[in-house]
């Protein structure tokens, strides 16, 4: 085999090795051209060198080592031992980092480390020099031929080899000359190479080698990835999810040569300098380089550390059923309650009636008294009750009432199904264990950031980095050596200083353009400061000069980047440096001060778009301003190597030092004004000249360890946008966007280290009762959005009232003149001396208008105290919390992992919200170390867990959008092919939980039962198999395409409205469904049961079906036969509904369609798809869909009633409604603190305090519960009257008949289920004997049909109202065409329609309309529209009883009268049981009032009528000025109620007297009173 197949071979194996980093030849090329010319120049040198006269000493000793660039390509090959002299004074390069005076002092690093040998590179790469394997050293040998040892096994991976240059003899290149040499040249030393053709910059492409070594760098993070995987580490990444680059730390590791990895070809050296041997290198360093995140990582070893793995009561394993608060106990406390027990244990299950103050424990040991003989040797703790279908288990020592499994059964009447389990046979795989991976496993970001999919900054690899700075490091050497064409030398020089500076981010230091600088023009710089004699750079010396300065430079540069980017390589080994002086920041008096370069990457459209770049700088703490923000001087854009705008301007604050809080952030923004529009005039010079923000960032000026800020910094800025005043601003600059712009900040340095410390309280804190504040300052506490400059001054001076009225705290804080050093002990000591806050309270505390770390340490100190359960309600506040923290480290987040640790349901819920928020660029990399932290401490097996729960979102993610993009005819089909790929992910894993509820565990999907809703996302209907046999299938709808977490948030403010609800004793028998955000544009809701829509109610009646009143009232009928179960449906509507209605008014829910609201078959009322809220109406053009305050329509108003007309039911439903409101008015600081919380979630429609005014102007916390009581009552009978409502229902149902399926089947409105001929029986006869009179208000008719059918002696009645019968013919008319239908009797009726006469000839024509029916075609006669209309209904069996003849009595009316500050309120509230008038009409009637004694009648005072009721309802206040405390026992309220004529005199409807010395002053008196005719004795 000749020489050249011998390296041809050797060659396509270094490139095959080289193509599995997703390079082509062609790319590597292109990055190796430079490289190849400089062996073909060494070898020349070395010639010439050889038989030159001077041919011995140390220049040629440094000549016999050939250059490579890739130094794990080659074999180690002998050479002479050598000596290498100490350098001398005449370095080039100052050291390593040119920004570090460490290296230069003694003791410092001044000596490059010994380069080791790289091992025999894998696939069997040879050296190109063609020397044999006999050339290399024996078994014994570890160094090189400079004494150097060997690397370990693990070296980095290969750089792209260079071509190899075959010898002279065998060459099929003859024009190259040939090699002399084959001993290979050191990498770490420079060796000139002179009098040998350069390759020309036409030759190659600068921009093509840039783009080759982009993907290089991409590249080898995949293989970095890939290596990881191979290796075993213990959590594996999701193969769908993009490479993570961890943070890093640097850390000195002096026993381990594994963090000392060379990889860097030697800086630039003359030949003066060639006896040096000095190097620069690029370290591998460990993944916390950041010495934040480093120390965050140790703060999780020493939390988790007080959370072993033995400690059963935080590491369960399993998922305990959660418990209600102590104040809504004794909603089952004393109830009687069924709980049926299943177990193994015995056959049959067993039912037991227990107390709701009986305890889990108690009810295991009855029900072991059934299974055991003797109980002597059973332990109860040894048994865990489960609730049967969910993978829950219940506390033995929690009492029934307390569960809030138990309650929700109560509420629904749900059977209590319970299992009963032996502790030891519990499945706890997800627990913790004392592995490598849990208790053992060191806390790490690196080790636990895998389940996280969002994109990730990419930084340069450091194989890249060493390729581009072993060009420049040859670039520099022809220059220095070149004699002549000296301009094409500078345009190569400085095209590989714009390819390195290029990978560092595009950054441009002034040192580097200092350098540059002394270069003559070039074409890639267009706009420099060149040196204008060119003739100096002739001497050697001179351009030796700028060479040095340069590499100076660009060391700088890599040094600049590591530490901004965290790289995991550094240029030089550090060693901790000892601790500096440290100076107290509240005594240094200096002005705050620094000095701004340039802003850097500035984007191309820029400078054809704007003009006069400047910066705004200002300091802010919480949000506000310290001083008047500070400008820098305008500038354009500057074209160097790079776009940049150049300031080189000191920014300086007229604060000084002792004066910032330890809080405060710098903000710098860049602004610039726009060009003027081509072809512009004079009009459009305004238009032209606005100022634009075009990006901004914030840091802290206070480091985690509260140390000042000092040295350079690169900034990176995030995108203007408009910003609203509740929107938080991240602390972090934009490294995020990999084209962000990045502005150069250089901070004042000094030899010690400004330390802000904490100081301690001050000793004494005055303190005041409130009683003993005036009147004004105690109602300044209401004013709770925003304080004036007046209201704090007055607060902060006052401060000392307010220490026992816990919800003053953020007031008083709020108004703290300062909060810089001097001020803080003040502060602390108010904060110490306070009332301890309730956990809800401390909320506010969090707000980002706190900053202060002391504050926010105590607020969460106070919280601490909250049950896990309770902290569920309040997670994800606390989570949004999070980004108002200064630091990575806080109290909060050492609470959140405490908490989540001991309970698995925290940390599951946990889990999806941080998820959920790394989708927020700015603060994705918080959230990212904080998932991390979370992953780090639950163990693997609750790792594992997600990742499953990650996999099937995915999963499901593509279903949706499968299923979104099908045509509707094939979506069905899309959707059962797609859920197949649900079967291969659970023949992989058994069962996964399922992120709505951890305690729901699914093992398999029915792909039967699934399908799909017909809107525009085009949710899915999932039907997931339950792991637990004893319960049913798991229904869930999954979104894609709709954002998810203004439905969590407005459900969460639902739940939180309901649990304060029953705190106070009021249930309003609220639905209360799971929703959960599974990532930006998905999410899982939980499904209903048993319930419908409005929309699918009503039109059972028709299209029209939403203008008529009787339509719920009759489905309710239909699923609650009989009397006892529609009046428990009737109440529980009457709580909902009620509850519906306030809720939706205080969140300003909109877009209140019938497809939005829904029924249960018990009663209860529910709202879906919070799409708008706060306000936002949907608009339809510029009309408001939503005219009312709230849906309420008449069909609600007909169930309440139990007709058409108001009765006293009514006046229930309004009193509900106004003690709900009134109650959650008392929340009104909770219900702010928790929206506000809220604004930088990135919601669109909470992002504003106007949207947080919105919920404050509707709970109107400044006005009385009397006030609020007749607010709430107009908005009421403003929802009932208003037309538009039912238009929108009207309009809704048009739009959606376009989505009604040809299969539909069409059902009775009245009838609860189908029935068909083969069920019932065919019918032979069929004849309506009679009419009688209905038990309802309406006072109409039902005709008793007598139904004969085939082999059935016994004949059936059914009864049949008229609007039924044409409810059939309607139905029947939409199936067949009307030839087969008889004629069906006119509806038109000339008088009453409700007439005896009239009930007569309907029953006749109705008689010929059945007859007729019956013999008809028999798809008709037999159709099942046909017999389920006469199949009997529950109602048929109790008879047309009449009316309930109306009482004798003249009604009641209902008042609360109170007594304050010599004034008389009576409040007119209700009415009931007023008598007909005279003509059987329903009266007018209104309230008058008289104050006796009134001898000249002045003291008259009336309500408004009421229209056409016999119980109407006012809610009116009537106030009585100037009445002394002592005439009170003396007065006399004469009341009467009358109805009002048009024109006739009114009507006397009846009267009382009310006597006032019963009435307490100060308390409410709420009665009903009974009205009495005149002369009565109620009267008197």
């Amino acid at each position: 085999m000749s020489a050249a197949q011998t390296q041809k071979e050797s060659t396509e194996a270094g490139w095959g090795c080289l193509e599995s980093l997703g390079l082509s030849q062609k790319e590597l090329v292109l990055a190796e051209a430079l490289q190849m010319e400089y062996d073909a120049l060494s070898r020349l040198k070395q010639d010439k060198n050889r038989t030159g006269p001077d041919q011995t000493g140390p220049r040629a000793s440094h000549e016999i080592h050939c250059k490579t660039l890739n130094p794990p390509t080659e074999r180690p090959r002998p050479t002479p031992s050598l000596h290498i002299p100490a350098p001398t004074e005449g370095n080039l390069l100052r050291g390593l980092s040119g920004s570090d005076s460490s290296l230069n002092q003694p003791g410092g690093s001044q000596y490059p480390l010994p380069l080791p040998a790289r091992p025999t590179p894998p696939h069997g790469l040879r050296d190109v020099s063609g020397s044999s394997p006999g050339d290399s050293f024996g078994p014994g040998s570890g160094f090189l031929s400079k004494g150097l040892p060997a690397l370990p096994d693990d070296v980095p991976p290969a750089i792209p080899p260079r071509h190899p240059i075959p010898p002279a003899s065998g060459s099929e290149t003859p024009s190259l000359p040939p090699r002399p040499s084959t001993k290979p040249r050191d990498v770490n030393l420079f060796t000139p190479d002179v009098g040998h053709q350069k390759v020309t910059s036409a030759e190659l492409d600068y921009d093509s080698i840039i783009d080759s070594l982009s993907r290089l760098s991409e590249d080898r993070t995949h293989l970095r990835r890939a290596d990881r995987e191979t290796a075993g580490k213990p959590v594996a990444r999701s193969k769908t999810l993009p490479p993570q680059v961890p943070p890093r730390t640097y850390t000195t590791i002096a026993k381990s040569n594994k963090n000392h990895r060379r990889v860097s070809a030697g800086p630039v050296r003359t030949s003066v300098y060639l006896m040096n041997g000095f190097g620069y290198e690029l370290f591998q360093v460990l993944e916390e380089r950041d010495e934040e995140v480093a120390a965050f990582c140790h703060m999780l070893d020493v939390l988790r550390s007080a959370y072993p793995h033995s400690n059963y009561s935080t590491n369960a394993g399993f998922v305990w059923s959660p418990s209600v608060g102590h104040d809504e106990l004794h909603q089952a406390l004393g109830v009687s309650m069924k709980v049926t027990i299943i177990s193994e244990h015995f056959r049959e299950p067993l039912t037991f009636t227990c107390d709701g103050s009986s305890t889990v424990d108690l009810l295991i040991y009855q029900t072991l008294c059934y299974a055991q003989d003797d109980l002597d040797h059973v332990n109860v703790d040894d048994y865990l009750l489960k609730v049967c279908g969910h993978e829950e288990f219940l506390n033995n020592s929690q009492t029934l009432a307390g569960l809030e499994f138990v309650q929700q059964c109560l509420k629904f009447d749900w059977d209590i199904r319970l299992s009963l389990t032996k502790r030891s046979t519990i499945n706890t795989k997800l627990a913790r264990m004392v592995r490598k991976e849990d208790d053992d496993a060191p806390s790490s970001m690196n080790h636990c950031i895998l389940l996280q999919e969002r994109p990730v900054k990419q930084t340069v690899t450091r194989e890249a980095l060493t390729l581009l700075l072993d060009t420049f490091h040859n670039e520099a050497e022809s220059f220095v050596l070149s004699q002549v064409e000296l301009s094409l030398h500078v345009e190569r020089l400085v095209q590989s200083v714009k390819a390195l500076c290029s990978s560092l981010a595009a950054v441009e230091t002034p040192d580097v353009t200092a350098a540059l600088n002394q270069l003559p023009a070039c074409p890639c710089r267009l706009q420099p400061k060149v040196l204008r004699d060119a003739s100096v750079l002739a001497v050697k010396e001179n351009r030796e000069s700028v060479v040095e300065k340069l590499t100076a430079a660009i060391l700088d540069l890599v040094e600049l980047y590591c530490s901004t980017f965290n790289a995991n390589f550094h240029t030089t080994l550090q060693s901790r440096s000892c601790m500096a002086p440290i100076q107290e920041a509240g005594l240094v008096t200096n002005l705050l001060s620094f000095n701004v370069y340039a802003a850097h990457r500035i984007p191309i459209t820029w400078a054809t778009s704007y003009e006069g770049f400047f910066l705004s700088c200002s300091l802010t703490h919480g949000g506000v301003e310290l001083c008047a923000p500070q400008h820098t001087s305008k500038q354009a854009i500057s074209k160097y190597l790079f776009h940049l705008v150049v300031w080189d301007q000191r920014v300086c604050f007229p604060v000084p030092i002792n004066q910032l809080p330890r809080e405060t952030q710098l903000t710098v923004t860049l602004h610039a004004s726009l060009l003027p529009p081509p072809g512009g005039g004079e009009e459009k010079g305004k238009q032209w000249r606005s100022i634009e923000a075009l990006g901004w960032v914030t840091m802290p000026l206070f480091n985690f360890r509260h140390i000042l800020t000092c040295g350079r910094k690169l900034l990176g800025l995030w995108p203007s946008t408009p910003r609203r005043s509740g929107n938080a601003r991240t602390s972090s600059p934009n490294f995020f966007q990999p084209d962000s712009v990045i502005l150069q900040v250089d901070f004042p340095t000094s030899s010690f280290e400004v330390v802000f410390s904490t100081p301690p309280p001050a000793d004494f804190c005055p303190q005041y009762e409130f009683s003993r504040l005036d009147t004004t300052s105690q109602t300044q506490l209401q004013n709770v959005l925003k304080l004036t400059a007046d209201d704090k001054r007055l607060l902060w001076e006052k401060r000392a009232y307010y220490q026992t009225e816990s919800v003053a705290l953020p007031l008083v804080l709020a108004s703290a003149p300062c909060w810089q050093w001097a001020c803080l002990p003040e502060i602390y000591a108010l904060l110490r001396q306070w009332a301890c806050l309730v956990h809800l309270d401390a909320l506010g505390l969090l707000h980002a208008s706190f900053p202060d770390q002391e504050l926010r340490r105590t607020a969460v100190q106070w919280m601490d105290s909250i049950s896990d359960t309770e902290l569920l309600d309040y997670l994800p506040q606390l989570v949004q919390a999070l980004k108002y923290e200064c630091y990575l480290d806080s109290s909060l987040v050492r609470f959140l992992l405490r908490r989540a640790i001991g309970d698995i349901r925290i940390a599951h819920y946990l889990f999806w919200l941080l998820k959920d928020n790394l989708q927020d660029s700015q603060f994705s990399a918080r959230y990212q170390h904080l998932l991390a932290a979370l992953l780090c401490c639950v163990g693997r097996a609750l790792r594992d867990e997600f990742d499953r729960q990650c996999w099937l979102v995915s999963i499901l993610t593509k279903v949706a959008q499968k299923v979104r993009d099908a045509s509707p005819s094939s979506r069905q089909g899309a959707l059962r092919e797609s859920l197949e790929e649900m079967k291969q992910y659970f023949s992989i894993n058994s069962c996964c939980r399922l992120p709505l509820n951890p305690a729901l565990l699914v093992t398999g999907i029915n792909i039967q039962s699934c399908s799909f809703f017909n809107s525009n996302a085009v949710p899915l209907k999932l039907s997931f198999q339950n792991l637990d046999p004893l319960g049913e299938n798991i229904n869930v709808i999954f979104k894609s395409g709709d954002d998810l977490r203004q439905d969590m948030l407005t459900l969460q403010m639902i739940r939180i409205m309901n649990k304060i609800w029953i705190q106070e004793g009021l249930d309003m028998r609220m639905v209360i469904f799971k929703c959960f955000s599974t990532g930006r544009g998905r999410g899982m809701v939980e499904m209903i049961p048993h319930a419908d829509t409005l929309r699918k109610i009503q039109v059972e009646h028709g299209v029209t079906g939403s203008f008529k009143d009787r339509t719920l009232a009759d489905w309710l009928q239909k699923h609650n036969p009989t009397d006892e179960q529609y009046d428990k449906a009737v109440e529980n509507f009457i709580y909902s509904c009620a509850g519906c209605c306030v809720a939706t008014y205080i969140l300003g829910i909109c877009d209140r369609h019938n497809d939005n609201i829904m029924l249960k078959t018990s009663g209860h009322m529910f709202h879906i798809d919070f799409g708008k809220f706060l306000g936002h109406a949907q608009m339809f053009g510029n009309i408001k869909r939503d005219r009312a305050p709230f849906v309420f329509t008449s069909d609600m108003a007909y169930v309440i009633n139990g007709g058409d007309k108001p009765s006293s039911r009514f006046h229930d439903f309004v009193d509900l409604c106004c003690e709900a409101y009134n109650l959650i008015r008392k929340h009104t600081h909770l219900f702010l603190n928790l929206l506000g919380l809220m604004l930088s979630c990135g919601i669109p429609e909470l992002s504003d305090l106007d949207d947080l005014k919105y919920v404050c102007d509707a709970l109107r916390p400044n006005e009385s519960e009397a006030d609020a009581t007749m607010y709430f009552t107009r908005l009421i009978e403003s929802s009932l009257c208003s037309v538009a409502t039912k238009l929108n229902f009207f309009f809704h149902n048009l739009a959606q008949m376009k989505f009604a399926s040809s299969e539909d089947r069409l059902t009775l409105s009245f009838a609860p289920r189908v029935y068909t001929a083969r069920s019932d029986g065919l019918i032979k006869n069929l004849f309506i004997c009679r009419h009688i009179r209905t038990a309802s208000t309406s006072k109409g008719y039902a005709f008793v049909v007598r139904v004969e059918r085939e082999g059935q002696l016994e004949v059936q009645l059914v009864q049949r109202t008229f609007e039924e019968f044409q409810e059939l013919h309607s139905k029947l008319g939409l199936v067949f065409p009307s030839s087969k239908l008889p004629s069906f009797p006119s509806r038109l009726v000339i008088g009453r329609s409700r007439g005896e006469a009239t009930a007569d000839r309907r029953k006749d024509e109705l008689n010929g309309y059945v007859w007729h029916l019956i013999h008809a075609a028999p798809e008709v006669a037999q159709c099942d529209l046909v017999y389920t209309f006469f199949h009997p209904l529950p109602r048929d069996e109790t008879g047309g009883a009449s009316a309930k003849p109306a009482g004798k009595e003249l009604g009641e009316i209902k008042l609360s009268i109170s007594y304050k500050n010599d004034k008389l309120f009576i409040m007119v509230m209700h009415i009931r049981g007023l008598q007909p008038l005279q003509d059987g009409t329903d009266p007018d009637p209104y309230v008058k009032l008289y104050l006796l004694p009134d001898p000249m009648k002045m003291s008259k005072k009336k309500t408004k009528a009421a229209r056409r009721t016999c119980n109407p309802t006012y809610n009116e206040m009537l106030v009585y000025d100037r009445i002394p405390r002592g005439d009170l026992d003396q007065r006399l309220i004469h009341l009467r109620v009358l109805s009002d004529g048009a024109f006739w005199e009114n009507t006397l409807l009846g009267q009382t007297f009310i006597h006032l010395n019963r009435l307490v002053p100060g308390q409410h008196w709420v009665d009903w009173h009974q009205l009495g005719g005149a002369g009565s004795d109620s009267a008197h």
